[in-house]
């Protein structure tokens, strides 16, 4: 006598939907959402009784370079490929505008002394200017991009391997500096 299987349950659980594979606008949102936590960091700093010159100073490198090569890597890539496939030129020129203004003011940052009476302002309102950029990227750009028939995955590996190619170049740029500057004291 064959046995029968009971019948399913209504608790038991169909296979889950694909997940969407990461895409360049996941990519460049993840840049968003680190570059926010050194923004927040740096203010609680500021808000800090120790005001450590030395931590700002890094903790405003850090956010200069995280963010020039985020702007880089969207300049060079995603604002052409997104520019081509939504076809709305103001918005593309507005970010495009939006990047000279922060770029500008990075590198204020980056040529002021962190005692400055200024170096804290500074830093808070490209923190403000970001914020402001980001939610434009999120809520026009990005859903734009979404719905054309951009290879947005394709698009997150070329951005991912010009960030790491900017990021080692940085990096040892960086690693010279010392010995740039200890040539120069003797």
């Amino acid at each position: 006598m064959a046995t029968q299987s009971a019948p399913p349950t209504k608790t038991a659980k169909s296979p889950a939907p694909a997940k969407r594979q990461k895409d360049a606008c996941d990519l460049l949102d993840a840049d968003h959402k680190a570059v926010k936590a050194m923004f927040k960091e740096y203010a609680a700093l500021v808000e800090s009784r120790s005001r450590s010159p030395a931590k700002k100073r890094q903790l405003a490198d850090q956010i200069a370079k995280a963010l020039t090569v985020h702007a880089t890597i969207e300049e060079e890539i995603f604002y052409p490929a997104v520019r081509q496939a939504i076809k709305d030129d103001a918005l593309m020129n507005e970010a495009t505008v939006e990047h000279a203004s922060a770029k500008d003011l990075i590198a204020q940052i980056q040529e002021m002394d962190v005692r400055d009476d200024m170096f804290d302002a500074k830093v808070t309102v490209l923190g403000e200017y970001i914020d402001h950029h980001v939610k434009e990227e999120r809520s026009e750009m990005f859903a734009r991009a979404r719905k054309t028939k951009l290879d947005l995955v394709t698009l997150a590996e070329q951005l991912k391997l010009r960030k790491e190619a900017l990021m080692a170049k940085d990096d040892a740029h960086d690693r010279a500096k010392p010995v740039a500057e200890a040539a120069t004291t003797h």
